[in-house]
């Protein structure tokens, strides 16, 4: 039986929120501009970078799934944890991608490879990472909502209320004050937030024990809970699969890159990267304990009800255990923790995924720039709609598998190509707009086809992997080597079409060619150019005369040809 008290942890958990909501609204006079809006207008310093970032990246969704990966994998599920922290820990020393992207002044990605690949890739890397942030996200507000009833010992017909009460606070001052309420309120939820873990952490550990704690996974998971690469449901697929996803996370996810580019000078965006280095090991080591610890104290009697939802037992272990074990008071503060987490984390997916929206999508299509008056307008709008499908999205798609195995499927959708195509775009010059249409259309096709699959085929993900072969793992590792083996081939093929060649053109006459420009030089009659799809031919038309005639007409015409296009 949960210890939540309405009276007490229900006065706290409002408190809070009273004072979150109050925060995000107060700032929402400070939005005039669309910059504002999106990117708060490029003035964040170091240390509410380093916290917007950590409160980010840390929401209910978050817990339930580290607490997840520790009841099954023991240590070994903090392994994605430990490669992101080196990820952001080198990249940020280095600056290697993210230096060259800030400086570049824009508000997102895809803005950036607009430069360099045009306006098609821009507009089709903005579809794919909307499709796969949306996928990704989908998800956030049930299992929001799923921790809060378990947790509170609500009955579970009130899940859709929780939902929809947790859409509407986040919506209200995400809506009002965009980037700038989102930074406001994440410094708050992340002192509250870092409270409540380190409060709950110190209980657990009073309650339980470290030495339980470890043998605990030694006897559950022998060797495996404490190596990876020796885990019967882990290995070296799993290993290479997450240090793919979480170098292409640090480079290109983007909540992490708004921190960046919200920064006031790419030296403060490549500190914070530093400095919130560690805290990505303690987003998955402190509520694996947390599972750890669910799988050493729940009672039979809890381990069967688990056991009768086979498809979140595990899921849902965690939640289930600190409804017992926290005591009135700090349940208050449990669940205002877990508030704070998860309101920063979908306010801030919400303003990411509609800065891609507008800028990127529909930026294309604009003829004329938006006034601000305009531009917010459109925002906000795309946000409220960012809402409603996530709130319908939650509440009809069924889960199957492991909640960071979803997770992170959907997010190879765009992560695979356009961490391909940054590093493109930042180092390689031969680099062009053939590849990355290539790139990107490669890497989206692995893992939605995989989702598609997993629903279609019967069996679901057990079939696909018995019979044919297919994990998520496999199919996130294909599409970040096949992403870039067609940036690379694609681009060197159109490459080697660039390149000059001739061709004879017998009987035409000069006067009836398409000249786009008369008399380029002496030699040159004129400039031929015809436009195809992907491409476009233009060149120098030469002639020779009928020597023994002595007629000017064109006998025979050489056409030297380029790609431009």
């Amino acid at each position: 039986m949960s210890h939540f008290s309405w009276l007490v942890d229900g006065s706290i958990v409002g408190l809070y929120l009273v004072v979150t909501m109050a925060a995000g609204l107060m700032v929402r006079k400070y939005v005039g501009k669309v910059e504002h809006f999106l990117a708060a207008g490029r003035e964040m310093n170091l240390f509410l970078g380093i916290a917007s970032l950590a409160a980010t990246e840390f929401g209910i969704v978050t817990c339930m799934y580290t607490a997840q990966a520790g009841y099954e994998y023991g240590f070994s599920g903090a392994t994605p944890g430990i490669l992101q922290a080196l990820a952001m820990f080198v990249i940020g020393l280095t600056g290697f991608c993210i230096k060259p992207l800030r400086d570049s002044g824009v508000m997102t990605i895809p803005e950036l490879f607009e430069a360099r690949f045009g306006k098609f890739v821009r507009w089709l890397s903005g579809v794919v990472i909307v499709l796969g942030g949306l996928l990704n996200m989908g998800l956030f507000l049930r299992i929001g909502g799923e921790f809060l009833v378990l947790v509170s010992g609500m009955d579970e017909r009130y899940l859709v209320l929780s939902m929809t009460l947790l859409l509407l606070m986040v919506l209200t001052y995400t809506i009002m004050g965009g980037m700038l309420s989102v930074l406001v309120t994440d410094f708050l939820q992340f002192i509250v937030m870092s409270i409540g873990l380190l409060a709950v952490t110190y209980l657990i550990l009073g309650n339980v024990g470290w030495r339980r704690i470890v043998d605990t996974v030694e006897q559950m998971h022998g060797a495996g809970g404490f190596n990876p690469f020796v885990h019967p449901k882990l290995g070296f697929e799993y290993v290479l699969a997450q240090a793919l996803v979480q170098i292409a996370a640090t480079l290109t996810w983007q909540t992490t890159i708004a921190r960046l580019l919200a920064a006031k000078d790419t030296w403060t965006g490549r500190k914070i990267y530093i400095g919130t280095s560690f805290f990505f090991v303690c987003r998955f080591l402190i509520p694996g304990i947390w599972g750890i610890a669910a799988l050493a104290m729940l009672t039979p009697l809890q381990q069967a009800e688990l056991s009768s939802h086979s498809a979140t037992a595990a899921l849902h272990a965690m939640p289930v255990y600190l409804s017992t074990l926290v005591p009135i008071g700090l349940m208050g503060l449990l669940l205002a923790a877990m508030l704070a987490a998860d309101m920063s984390t979908d306010s801030s997916y919400m303003i990411t995924w509609a800065a891609v929206i507008y800028n990127d999508i529909l930026g294309p299509f604009r003829k004329k720039a938006d006034s601000d008056s305009r531009g917010l307008l459109i925002n906000r709008l795309i946000v409220a709609l960012i809402g409603v499908f996530l709130f319908f999205y939650g509440l009809f798609y069924k889960l199957e598998g492991a909640l960071w195995d979803y997770l992170t499927t959907t997010g190879t959708v765009y992560l695979s190509s356009m961490s391909v195509l940054l590093i493109a775009c930042c180092y390689w010059k031969r680099a062009n707009n053939w590849g990355a249409t290539a790139a990107i259309l490669v890497g989206a096709a692995f893992p939605v086809g995989y989702l598609i699959l997993e629903k279609t085929v019967g069996g679901g993900s057990v079939t696909l992997h018995d019979v044919y072969g297919l994990t998520q793992d496999r199919v996130k590792i294909a599409a970040f080597l096949l992403s870039g083996s067609a940036m690379v081939f694609c681009s060197m093929l159109k490459s080697f079409l660039h390149k000059t060649w001739n061709y004879r053109m017998r009987n035409r006459r000069y006067g009836n060619l398409p000249l786009v420009l008369g008399n380029p030089d002496n030699d040159c009659i004129g400039l031929v150019q015809h436009d195809y799809p992907l491409y476009r031919v233009s060149g120098c038309v030469r002639h020779s005369t009928d020597v023994e005639e002595n007629q000017p007409k064109t006998v025979w015409s050489t056409f030297t040809g380029i790609l431009t296009k």
